[in-house]
């Protein structure tokens, strides 16, 4: 099989290695030069991640702290730009430390060039990170 090339395959195959905890996989998906912002983080968390390397580390414990099980609502809108589309989802799972549910909203402005994700812009709701067990960056809140 082929990698996936086009805005939509390549977003929902990164989905798919999400769900089956392969990070190592999902980064790889990223352009070296990449950028992932989080234009609501709340203080202590990270708004703008530059490169594969910082989105690697950012990513690296997700599994260990948010076990995600499905992301039962996902619509793609195509835009203009063949290479950008804007993703509104849900993610469902639980929170590893505390065994709660997880239940994220997620709408998110994503750029592909050449099958690699160029631009990640993810506007999630910041509210949600206050629960215990949610902290999977690193940062002391």
């Amino acid at each position: 099989m082929s990698a996936p090339t086009s805005a939509v395959d390549l977003f929902r195959h990164s989905l798919r290695l999400l769900l089956d905890k392969n990070i190592a996989a999902w980064v790889a998906l990223w352009a070296e030069d990449g950028l992932m912002e989080f234009p609501f983080a709340p203080e202590g968390w990270p708004q703008r991640l530059e490169g594969k390397e910082a989105v690697a580390a950012y990513m690296h414990h997700y599994p260990d702290h948010i076990d995600l099980h499905d992301f039962p609502a996902l619509t793609i809108h195509q835009t203009t730009d063949p290479e950008t589309i804007v993703v509104e989802m849900r993610g469902v799972g639980r929170l590893v430390e505390t065994d709660a549910p997880f239940d994220m909203t997620y709408i998110a402005v994503v750029t592909v060039r050449d099958g690699h994700i160029t631009s990640y812009r993810d506007y999630w709701n910041p509210l949600a990170v206050l629960e215990p067990g949610t902290d999977f960056t690193g940062s002391s809140r």
